[in-house]
């Protein structure tokens, strides 16, 4: 159990933004300013933890601004779904680990006979045995697509989740996905979404078969299942984005699934155009 520490201004903030390093034990137990998170978030996107084709990607995922649009403070327990790249987990849960609530991996659920799947989790559960100063305290769980709990109801303050959406609607399980989500949440939790938008001016594939979802589609979709929309960001919008590509979305980079078949044009695109939005579970007595 760490005691308090009563440390005030400008000691207080380096006291937090060394925790987010795991350079000292914690902080304050007040809530952290919107400041002390950014700078909490900048030693994590700084960390040894992250490569540099990982480094590379912060232009277009812009992830220190998309998780302070979200709310997020270290001393929060925040779910992450389908986690298994890695990306985010880097700098979430070194940021949650500072204050020692810690970080929720909710894995897709392993399938012996996918060896795509199994190597995907197998490599996840490397990284994080890899650093476990870093990520010694995430919690892994499996995140179900059937509509069963994920954790204990009402156990999670925040839910995240970037580029499942579409991947849910091609199971044809988003609702469920979604269902699951409203639970683990506290009432006025968030859920914090981030996907590739699709074009307005099209019919929405309920299949996303090419990986974009209109965003009013996915905030009709995400509110069908109970969450409130309280805001929308322009921080991942890519206007040089067509949408119109042999392979769909992951014609572009990161995937480049035409090999060296117009690398170039793609790479100058860049990564895809995301809507990113902040929904809340509504408290349920009002």
């Amino acid at each position: 159990m760490h005691l308090p520490l009563k440390i005030t201004g400008r000691p207080a903030v380096l006291a937090c933004v060394l925790g987010a390093a795991g350079l000292v034990a914690g902080c304050s137990t007040t809530t952290p300013s919107r400041e002390t998170t950014a700078s909490a978030i900048d030693v994590a996107l700084a960390g040894s933890q992250r490569s540099a084709a990982d480094r590379g990607r912060d232009q277009y995922r812009h992830p220190k601004q998309t998780l302070l649009f979200f709310g997020i403070r270290p001393g929060m327990r925040v779910l992450q779904v389908w986690p298994e790249s890695g990306w985010y987990t880097e700098i979430i849960a070194p940021l949650l680990q500072a204050r020692g609530v810690g970080y929720i991996a909710g894995v897709i659920a392993p399938d012996p006979g996918s060896r795509f799947l199994e190597a995907r989790l197998a490599s996840y559960h490397r990284l994080l045995a890899s650093r476990p100063d870093l990520y010694g305290g995430v919690r892994v769980v499996t995140f179900p697509l059937n509509g069963a709990d994920v954790v204990q109801p009402g156990s999670v303050d925040m839910v995240v989740s970037f580029g499942d959406l579409h991947e849910w609607m091609a199971l044809g399980d988003a609702q469920q996905a979604l269902a699951t989500i409203y639970r683990a949440l506290v009432p006025g939790g968030v859920f914090g979404v981030v996907d590739n938008r699709g074009d307005p001016t099209l019919p929405q594939d309920p299949r996303a078969r090419n990986g974009y979802v209109r965003q009013d589609y996915a905030i009709r979709l995400i509110e069908a299942a109970g969450f409130r929309l309280v805001a929308s960001s322009e921080v991942n919008a890519n206007p040089k984005d067509t949408r119109n590509y042999p392979t769909g979305v992951w014609t572009l980079p990161p995937d480049y699934r035409l090999g060296n078949i117009d690398r170039a044009r793609y790479a100058a695109i860049g990564e895809s155009d995301r809507f990113t939005l902040k929904f809340v579970r509504p408290d349920a007595d009002k």
